[in-house]
């Protein structure tokens, strides 16, 4: 496993496990088989209905707690001060836990204009040893710079769509010169087309590697936090086992070269829904 230093210091795992439409019950067996493969970074949210089934994993791991770095989201409905912090608390309990290592806003949601009250209820959490550290998901260069003007922790990541055919260049520089990472969902583009791309089934063949090893290399190098999904125990171990080769220069130009600015899910600007 390769570790990122957060801007706080916190250590965290560079590959991930994601449990987005995962149900609660294939949560557990998948997430006790993620660590059963190594994986120890989990990333769950309210939203996704699976924080009891992760939180069972969880338990019934061979890994110590501490060991673990877990982490979950606040959903947009439970915005605001105070309903962040009543959020928190109702997350934890399904976890089964006493403490997150990161929490984060799932949503800016503009619209409502309620993610910097939010974020300070994060700050909050954080300031009094619940969380040990606190971020955002799908947060634009404006968003992120109101948060600078506003708050006073600065987020140590910000997780959006990252794949081949939305590389998101723009954001990952403006993160680097904040000392943010950028966390990558969606990371094989859903399954879909870029492990279909000629140019990263060709990279495949070099290395004898499959094209999700591939495109999840290609995160790793760019210096971007991966959390792919899965809950096939052969994927699970198949996406875990990309430590053991390396692409060229050359290699990573060709996937840089395929942006499309091509996204599977909403624009953070336009994603109001609640």
């Amino acid at each position: 496993m390769d570790f990122v230093t957060l801007n706080n210091g916190l250590k965290m795992p560079q590959l991930g496990f994601g449990v987005w439409q995962v149900e609660d019950d294939q949560a557990t067996t998948a997430v006790e088989k993620a660590i059963e493969v190594g994986y120890t970074s989990i990333d769950t949210a309210m939203i996704y209905k699976n924080e009891k089934g992760v939180g069972k994993a969880i338990k019934n791991a061979s890994v110590p707690r501490e060991d673990l770095f877990i982490t979950t989201k606040v959903w947009n409905s439970d915005q605001g001060y105070d309903n962040t912090l009543r959020a928190f608390d109702e997350s934890l309990e399904r976890l089964g836990l006493d403490y997150v290592d990161l929490y984060l806003i799932h949503w800016p949601t503009p619209q409502f204009d309620e993610y910097v009250d939010t974020y300070k209820a994060l700050e909050k959490l954080y300031n009094d040893g619940r969380v040990k550290a606190i971020g955002v998901c799908n947060f634009d260069i404006e968003h992120l710079e109101r948060l600078f003007a506003e708050c006073d922790v600065k987020p140590v990541l910000n997780q959006v769509e990252c794949h081949p055919y939305l590389v998101q260049n723009e954001l990952k520089d403006f993160c680097a010169k904040h000392d943010i990472f950028v966390e990558a969902w969606s990371p094989l583009d859903q399954g879909g087309d870029v492990l279909k791309d000629e140019v990263v089934q060709e990279i495949a063949d070099t290395h004898g590697k499959t094209a999700a090893q591939v495109v999840l290399r290609w995160h790793l190098q760019n210096n971007t936090i991966v959390i792919p999904k899965s809950v096939t125990p052969s994927r699970i171990e198949e996406n875990f086992n990309i430590f053991d080769f390396e692409l060229t220069a050359d290699e990573m130009d060709k996937i840089n070269k395929l942006d499309k600015n091509q996204r599977k899910g909403p624009k953070p600007s336009e994603m109001n829904m609640r």
